[in-house]
C-alpha cells in the first residue's frame, strides 16, 4: 500500500473518531402518561394524560418545555378566550435537585363547558447546579379561571419524561430554575465543553493529517528533481 492510501486511511479513521465523540447522545426523552387527581371549585376530577418534556439548550441553561397530550380537568361554564392560566412544576432528581416552574399564555380559544381543558406548551428555564445526569418528571398542575384554582396533583408516581446529562454552570447562586417570563441566564456561548473538546481534537488531527500530505508530496517532488 502507498505512503499516500495508508495516510489517507489515517485521517479518515480519525475523523470518525471524532465524529463519534462530538455524537455522544446526552438526553433521553420518552412520553409518561400522568394519573391527575384534580381538585376543583365543584368537586374532585381525575384524568390520565400523557406528559412530554423537551429541552433546547440556552445559554449556561436548557430551556424545558412541557406538553400535554390531553385535557386533565373540565369547567361547568364555558371559558371565554384569555380566562385559563395554566403552570407546573417539574420535578428534578438524579445528580441535580429540586424544582423548575413552567407556565403557558392563556387559552387562545374559548372552552366549552363540561369540556376537556386543553392545556398548552408550558415553558421554563432551568440552570445545573451540579454536573451529571438529571431526570425531569411531571409534577403539580395548577389551572387558574374565572377568579378559582383547580390543582392537579399525579397520583401514580410516574417516570421521568426526560433525562439529561448537564453541566453546571457554576458554583455559587440561586437554582436561576424559573418561567420563560422571569430572569436571564447566564451567557457562555453556543459550545459546551464537550464539543468544544471534540472540535479541537477534530481540528488537530485535521492538522497533523494534511502537514503528513504536504510532507509527502514534497519528498515525492524532491525524488523527482
Amino acid at each position: 500500500m502507498s505512503y499516500q492510501k495508508r495516510t489517507a486511511l489515517a485521517l479518515a479513521s480519525a475523523l470518525a473518531g471524532t465524529v463519534v465523540l462530538m455524537a455522544a447522545p446526552a438526553a433521553h426523552a420518552t412520553v409518561v402518561d400522568v394519573d391527575y387527581r384534580c381538585k376543583t371549585p365543584i368537586g374532585d376530577k381525575g384524568a390520565v394524560s400523557p406528559i412530554d418534556i423537551k429541552s433546547v439548550r440556552s445559554g449556561g441553561g436548557y430551556r424545558l418545555t412541557m406538553s400535554f397530550q390531553k385535557g386533565v380537568s373540565s369547567s361547568p361554564v364555558e371559558l371565554g378566550k384569555g380566562a385559563m392560566n395554566p403552570s407546573a412544576v417539574i420535578k428534578v432528581s438524579g445528580a441535580d435537585q429540586g424544582e423548575v416552574q413552567v407556565s403557558g399564555p392563556p387559552n387562545v380559544a374559548a372552552i366549552p363547558a363540561n369540556s376537556p381543558i386543553k392545556i398548552g406548551d408550558l415553558s421554563g428555564t432551568y440552570t445545573p447546579r451540579k454536573s451529571g445526569k438529571v431526570d425531569f418528571t411531571a409534577g403539580v398542575l395548577t389551572i387558574k379561571a374565572l377568579g378559582t384554582t383547580t390543582t392537579c396533583t399525579p397520583s401514580n408516581s410516574p417516570g421521568p419524561s426526560l433525562r439529561l446529562d448537564v453541566t453546571a454552570a457554576g458554583n455559587t447562586g440561586n437554582t436561576g430554575n424559573t418561567p420563560d417570563n422571569g430572569g436571564q441566564l447566564p451567557k457562555t456561548g453556543p459550545l459546551d465543553s464537550a464539543t468544544a473538546l471534540g472540535m479541537l481534537g477534530g481540528t488537530v488531527l485535521l492538522t497533523g493529517a494534511a502537514g503528513a500530505l504536504w510532507l509527502t508530496r514534497r519528498g515525492q517532488g524532491a525524488v523527482g528533481r
